[in-house]
């Protein structure tokens, strides 16, 4: 029973910056990882970048020095500010988290609808 909404999507030239938010709610009592995948068409989903509960942070190659992840635990959302865009970004990118629900003794990942993020050239 937690739900994750990702926001910020859309249309931005290349070259140009977007930030993605995801927000976290539900019975939630820890959130521990949490990380941007994307899937363009014809290719497979990818792991894009990942932050855990502390200050560990890791990417993919192809965007290292163009994208960075955080989070702010007191709102339970994590952001992927995205520097340098390039047309070859342009895909559905969803959020994933592994959370502890409340009263229960186990991690799950959880994800959310996605939001699209179109670079034109």
């Amino acid at each position: 029973q937690v739900q994750l909404v990702e926001s910020g999507g859309g249309l931005v030239q290349a070259g140009g910056s977007l930030t993605l938010s995801c927000v976290a709610s539900g019975n939630i009592l820890v959130i521990n990882h949490m990380g941007w995948y994307r899937q363009a068409p014809g290719k497979q989903r990818e792991l894009v970048a990942r932050i855990t509960s502390g200050t560990s942070e890791n990417y993919a190659d192809s965007v290292k020095g163009r994208f960075t992840i955080s989070r702010d635990n007191a709102k339970n959302t994590v952001y992927l500010h995205m520097n340098s865009l390039k047309p070859e970004d342009t895909a559905h990118y969803y959020c994933n988290a592994n959370v502890r629900t409340q009263g229960v003794f186990w991690n799950r990942d959880y994800w959310g609808q996605g939001t699209q993020v179109t670079v034109s050239s």
